[in-house]
């Protein structure tokens, strides 16, 4: 029996992990499901955004499935669960997958991924006050040890891609020093994993994303770079409604859709459930499940060839609906 953690979270969050708990449990596999609180509103009833049975629960499970979390900025000691479950689980690889859809709102011939190092950076939460509060200053870490996991991460899913090198992004003409060490350290180890290098500052990357993304591969780069890059990035491809994520370790997995909670629209039924849908096609090919996997791929793309889709791809079914569709083609036979 496989166990998987839900942590539905706040807004959307439990809506769609729902809809997709629904897809994983209509699959001939044998899979439990578990359900814990995390997020802000488990913060205002519980005193803390993530329990330790939460946490427990997630380092028990084989993977989990994540959905969103509202993290107000104005909350004195409030840290956002995601980044603790992140911390706390060793999940230092943040994977996001940007492939082109058939579908009106997506580019086609887009194939790439990025690799974000998932663990320090400016999310590394070192902050402080000088001035009396007039002055912030937070500090950037980086790494040699984390640089060369996460490079070595890329170099591994590059050859499994079957790409020829990794394309190492980062600031090293300003950021001298902290992206001087990153980048040193991601070539030494994707040149040592067999693979060719190649270098784009950020800026120069995010260009590239826009004018020719269907140049690009394997991407890896730092923790807040990684993040805007990658958002920017699936907004190629239909946008944050699909968007799917698997934060990595080498002991536990955790899957998230790449949007917010969205609470404007909580509870509304308007919730695109596609990008958490594919995040648990990326947890099956992690948990060595990858024709199930492909097989909900393949129902998320013919939904969309369909044009079965929820308001934000210019549709108008609701969230159980689309899943509905989703499911009507997992039951399609092939041919």
């Amino acid at each position: 029996m496989t166990t998987i953690c839900l942590l539905g979270g706040d807004g959307i969050g439990p809506e769609v992990v729902e809809q997709a708990a629904r897809v994983l449990g209509a699959l001939p596999l044998q899979l439990e499901f578990t359900r814990h609180p995390v997020g802000f509103a488990c913060y205002q009833e519980h005193g803390t955004p993530l329990p330790d049975a939460t946490l427990e629960a997630a380092r028990a499970a084989d993977a989990v499935l994540f959905g969103a979390v509202t993290t107000p900025p104005d909350v004195p000691n409030y840290r956002s669960p995601i980044l603790q479950l992140r911390r706390k689980l060793d999940l230092y690889a943040n994977v996001r997958p940007c492939r082109s859809f058939p579908h009106a709102s997506s580019r086609p011939g887009i194939d790439l991924v990025i690799v974000r190092e998932n663990s320090e950076g400016l999310y590394a939460g070192r902050e402080r006050e000088e001035d009396g509060g007039e002055t912030v200053i937070s500090e950037r870490v980086v790494t040699r040890g984390a640089s060369l996991r996460i490079a070595a991460h890329a170099a591994s899913l590059a050859k499994r891609r079957g790409d020829q090198h990794v394309t190492v992004v980062h600031k090293a003409n300003v950021i001298r020093k902290g992206d001087g060490l990153f980048r040193r350290a991601a070539r030494e180890a994707i040149e040592a994993a067999g693979l060719g290098v190649k270098e784009l500052l950020v800026d120069a990357c995010a260009m590239q994303l826009l004018r020719d993304p269907t140049s690009l591969g394997t991407i890896v780069t730092t923790n807040m770079f990684g993040d805007i890059l990658s958002d920017e990035a699936c907004m190629l491809v239909g946008g944050l409604g699909l968007a799917c994520s698997g934060n990595l370790g080498d002991e536990r997995a955790l899957f998230e859709p790449v949007h917010g909670s969205a609470p404007d629209i909580a509870g509304q039924g308007k919730a695109n459930p596609l990008a958490t849908i594919l995040s648990a096609a990326f947890l099956l090919e992690h948990l060595g499940h990858a024709d199930h996997a492909a097989t909900v791929r393949d129902a998320v793309a013919r939904v969309l060839e369909l044009d079965r889709t929820p308001a934000d791809l210019g549709g108008s079914l609701s969230t159980v609906e689309v899943t509905d569709a989703v499911l009507a083609e997992l039951d399609r036979p092939l041919g």
